[in-house]
């Protein structure tokens, strides 16, 4: 007889040696210095007379933002549906910008996303399923993220994966790629900022724009993901959640359909922007950068609209 696995939240110790420091730092440290960066700037643009804060910063702060958010939901949107699930096939240039999203929205090595996913679906809302919400919802939405099991990142790659010179390469090199996107490039922008005369005040406001809305979008996915995509949630809250996460909050039939490119209806206007993370791949397939996107029925143009 099959033993049952022990519950995740209950296998895996919380103690200072299980914690990842990498996933705290990206799920804790580096969202509260983007809000605290943000309060700071302003606080200091009102009160210091030698700091020009214009009316306009926050707009553009608030662009920026936005940006940002859409640009991580690619990557991880892509990575899902097409690294994850095979819902299609991805050329080069959708594969580094894939990847560098991936980075920019801090992913960590995707040899261990698609591990934990892969789990997620084997053993859905089961003992085992490393983020199961009938456990613990702080336990699916944080606590299987900080505190991990060595044995859990010591899985090889999937063997699907395997011959992507672009997976292989970014997860060699993930900690030195994170650095260079994280904080070389942003000084980089600093000191030419600096060099031209121009505002280091609007740099710092941006910069922390980013950084929060790249913590909104990272908090939203694994909330409305991991939390309420497998909760009854009024659908107001499934369609805001799906705004912050390009479509992948519309998890309700994702576990029927787990193959498909998109997550609502090809047509529509309101269904490609909702779902954004599948309108970007049927962008990359009109570039041939994508090809052979496998679409659930449900969400296929109808054979007779497709005739007319």
């Amino acid at each position: 007889m099959k033993a049952t696995p022990t519950p995740r939240s209950v296998a895996i110790q919380k103690r200072w040696s299980t914690l990842d420091w990498a996933s705290v730092f990206a799920a804790i440290i580096y969202p509260a210095l983007g809000v605290l960066g943000l309060i700071t700037a302003f606080t200091l643009g009102l009160a210091l007379n030698g700091l020009t804060l214009h009316w306009w910063y926050p707009v553009l702060a608030l662009f920026v933002g936005a940006v940002t958010l859409v640009i991580c939901n690619f990557g991880i949107g892509v990575l899902h549906r097409v690294w994850q699930h095979k819902a299609g096939e991805l050329k080069a240039p959708a594969q580094i910008l894939t990847a560098l999203n991936c980075v920019i929205a801090m992913q960590g090595r995707l040899k261990d996303w698609v591990n934990y996913h892969s789990q997620h679906h084997r053993l859905s809302d089961k003992a085992g399923d490393p983020h199961n919400p009938h456990e613990s919802k702080m336990w699916a939405w944080m606590g299987w993220l900080i505190f991990r099991d060595p044995n859990d990142l010591q899985r090889p790659t999937a063997m699907w994966l395997k011959d992507l010179k672009t997976v292989q390469i970014l997860d060699r090199h993930y900690s030195l790629i994170t650095l260079l996107v994280h904080l070389v490039l942003p000084a980089v922008i600093y000191l030419t900022v600096w060099a031209l005369g121009g505002s280091l005040l609007l740099t710092f406001i941006l910069h922390a724009a980013a950084v929060t809305a790249r913590a909104i979008q990272f908090h939203a996915t694994i909330l409305g993901v991991n939390v309420f995509g497998h909760l009854k949630t009024p659908r107001w809250a499934d369609y805001l959640l799906a705004i912050l996460t390009g479509g992948e909050a519309f998890h309700d039939h994702h576990h029927d359909e787990p193959v498909s490119a998109l997550h609502l209806p090809r047509r529509g206007l309101m269904n490609r922007l909702l779902d954004y993370n599948g309108t970007i791949l049927l962008v990359f397939e009109k570039l041939r950068w994508a090809q052979n996107l496998k679409i659930a029925p449900q969400f296929s143009v109808p054979a007779r609209i497709a005739a007319s």
